[in-house]
């Protein structure tokens, strides 16, 4: 167990710190270019009247660029440290028993998804006390505190680049290793999964590790980043509207949220009790139940301190019962969040009638399989979008009817109300990111007691907590576009507050029956499209290699089948690893500069036509319409991917014939053509979205 565990580390931080190698080379050149950026355009009348100059500004943004693109770094590399280190302990603690093994993978998670959530939190309230001071914020002459969140903007954009790289590379490696060896090991060789005769086993094993914890901890960072700031934003504008006498409460209420986030987490995790009784060979309940018991744990306590915060932050004299809208708005989006997350589950846990229908399809063959997968990823986006709808409307209302009102007396907490909901949604992230962070320790745990030949009984229990990991990543991954959908209406709202302030006049709507705006919106949609298609090829172009080698090792090997030879492990991790980092340039670069190309070419059509803020409208649509169809998409191919690995898991426990039947050759299709619909297209395509709202907001200077 200890030598396979090796194999899976070296390989994993080998590839991490290749991929991270590259990652950093682009985001000091992409710091350059803000930086140049920065230095040539217009300031806005706050940055004028506190005497911030150009360089200062430019210097300000560089430096939370690079702390955000070094943090979300980081909070990756713990994602791994911990799961290559975990992943053996889980195997071996299924030996004794299942309790066990469970309580030892959830705290495994919960631990680097602490450390993940606490350095978004430390992160962001180390730049803005450093900007605070160095600043001389709020003494005469100087910046108003209001305006301090605006400059924090770099820290999103840094985080959400290095998340996007981060998912993308990762998402390719695990999922071409995967799809290689499943094709030719179980699909033509007829030998199980992770097995120890297949060459490509181990690659498929680190796959999990830098694919799943370290990518996932990237974007759940940026996810936490992006959304405290755009809510910090948001806050200090409608206290600056709203003449309140002290806004800090406003504008570092989000902070403090995800302070608590840390506490109620971590007691959710802790309640999750194991036992080291060896004579319970057999799960004493289903962990599935176990991991929501400790979720409800977690949001009870996180319901009592969002009310708690509210009321300690948001009172103000102008509107006494404001606190109590707000407070209301923080349980729209716990609630949200639980929905999302139990949606998510009945479309792909196998108890469900969903998942069981599409493993009856299966019978019938590999097409109706295919049929029934896409149909059912397809239906799975109708009832989020409408719970998103209920939500955003819910909070924007009780937010507009707290009482808060500007100097014309018209109601202005719509928009905060909606910050709010979205905290509330996120205000469980931690636990939510243990469930995530389960599901990889649970699935390499189960290879190495499969490579390792451990007795039936263990791989028993490594079974089942690897279905209910399956379902766990699908959850938390529905879980990311629900709260991505939120922070993205956000940010956009705190784009439009930007050009505004730049352009020196308002910027409140935009009309997409202008051609060029909704050219602009087109675009949007078909960057997402362009995206997801790229991303999908390179997963295939890998997958081809990956199988090349495998088939050529087992013709110039024989003696791999009987155990006479070993197979070469490191050619397959050496050709995914090279691959994956020189398939993931294409896509991610796609993302970062067709906002800036549109944004610039429309500029200078509307300095030539006479309408100066073409060049933001058109960004504007092309950021509300990739929003939409982004999240549509990221929904169907989640939810689509983990039902069909379901559908798989739910044959191999002896439905419809059970592994080796037709049915089960049928499931294994479903499920290698959803592996990149649910583990690098789906998870790459939220973190698109909110780093285009975070790049549209930091290069707001180049579209006006």
């Amino acid at each position: 167990m200890a030598q396979i565990s090796e194999a899976i580390r070296d390989g994993a931080e080998g590839f991490f710190k290749t991929q991270y190698g590259t990652i950093s080379k682009m985001a000091v050149l992409l710091a350059l270019v803000i930086l140049s950026i920065y230095l040539f355009r217009n300031t806005t009348p706050q940055q004028e009247s506190s005497g911030l100059g150009r360089a200062t500004s430019a210097c300000i943004t560089v430096a939370a660029f690079l702390l955000g693109a070094l943090c979300s770094g980081v909070a990756g590399y713990v994602g791994m440290w911990v799961s290559v280190r975990a992943n053996v302990r889980v195997s071996s603690a299924a030996r004794r028993s299942a309790r066990e093994a469970l309580q030892i993978a959830v705290r495994a998670g919960g631990f680097s998804a602490l450390v993940v959530v606490g350095m978004a939190v430390i992160g962001i309230a180390i730049l803005y006390a450093t900007f605070y001071v160095w600043l001389g914020v709020d003494s005469p002459g100087s910046m108003k505190v209001t305006d301090l969140p605006l400059l924090l903007v770099g820290y999103g954009f840094g985080a959400s680049f290095v998340a996007l790289f981060a998912q993308l590379g990762g998402g390719i490696y695990t999922k071409a290793a995967d799809v290689g060896a499943d094709l030719v090991g179980k699909v033509e060789q007829g030998i199980p999964e992770d097995d120890p005769r297949n060459p490509a086993v181990i690659a498929d094993l680190v796959g999990d590790n830098v694919g799943d914890c370290a990518a996932r901890g990237a974007d759940l960072f940026e996810s936490i980043a992006a959304e405290i700031i755009s809510a910090m934003i948001l806050g200090g504008t409608m206290a600056q509207h709203c003449k309140i006498e002290d806004p800090s409460g406003f504008i570092l209420f989000p902070l403090v949220v995800h302070s608590f986030d840390l506490v109620v987490s971590s007691i959710g995790i802790l309640s999750i009790r194991g036992t080291r009784d060896s004579n319970v060979k057999v799960p004493l309940e289903d962990p599935m139940t176990i991991l929501q018991k400790g979720y409800s744990v977690t949001i009870i306590l996180a319901v009592l301190t969002f009310f708690g915060s509210t009321r300690w932050l948001l009172y103000t004299e102008q509107a006494p019962s404001a606190w109590l809208n707000f407070s209301l708005c923080g349980l729209v989006g716990i609630i949200t969040a639980y929905v999302f997350v139990w949606i998510t589950k009945y479309y792909t846990d196998y108890k469900h009638e969903p998942v069981r229908t599409l493993a009856l399809s299966s019978s019938t063959g590999h097409g109706t399989n295919i049929i029934a997968g896409v149909s059912l990823g397809l239906e799975s986006t109708a009832i989020p979008v409408l719970v998103i709808s209920v939500s955003i409307i819910s909070a924007f209302w009780l937010g507009h009817t707290s009482g808060l009102v500007d100097e014309t007396g018209s109601p202005t907490g719509g928009l905060f109300g909606t910050a709010v909901a979205t905290m509330g949604m996120l205000s469980t992230a931690a636990y939510i990111l243990t469930m995530d962070m389960f599901g990889p320790i649970a699935d390499n745990a189960g290879g190495i007691v499969e490579m390792s030949q451990q007795p039936e009984s263990v791989r028993e229990i490594t079974d089942v907590l690897d279905a209910v990991g399956n379902t766990t990543k699908a959850t938390t991954k529905g879980f990311a576009i629900g709260s991505a959908a939120l922070a993205s209406f956000l940010l956009f709202s705190a784009y439009m507050d930007e050009v505004s302030s730049f352009a020196r006049e308002p910027f409140k709507q935009v009309d997409i029956a202008i051609p060029e705006v909704f050219i602009g919106g087109l675009l949007g949609s078909m960057l997402i499209f362009l995206f997801s298609a790229w991303a999908c090829a390179a997963v295939g172009r890998t997958a081809q290699e990956v199988v090349k080698e495998v088939r050529r090792q087992f013709i110039e090997r024989p003696g791999i089948m009987d155990y006479k030879e070993k197979p070469d492990y490191g050619r397959c991790v050496a050709i995914v690893a090279s691959s994956s980092l020189r398939e993931m340039i294409k896509p991610g670069a796609l993302a970062i500069v067709s906002p800036i190309v549109v944004g610039f070419l429309f500029r200078v059509l509307g300095h030539y036509t006479g309408h100066p803020l073409l060049g933001a409208k058109v960004v504007a649509a092309l950021l509300m319409f990739a929003t939409v169809s982004g999240i549509l998409m990221a929904l169907f191919l989640n939810t689509a991917g983990g039902a069909w690995d379901n559908a798989k898991k739910f044959i191999e426990t002896g439905a419809l014939g059970g592994k080796g039947s037709e049915s089960h050759k049928a499931a294994i299709t479903g499920d290698t053509v959803g592996d990149p619909f649910k583990d690098t297209v789906g998870p790459s395509l939220h973190v698109l979205i909110k780093m285009l709202a975070t790049i549209t907001l930091v290069m707001a200077p180049v579209f006006l």
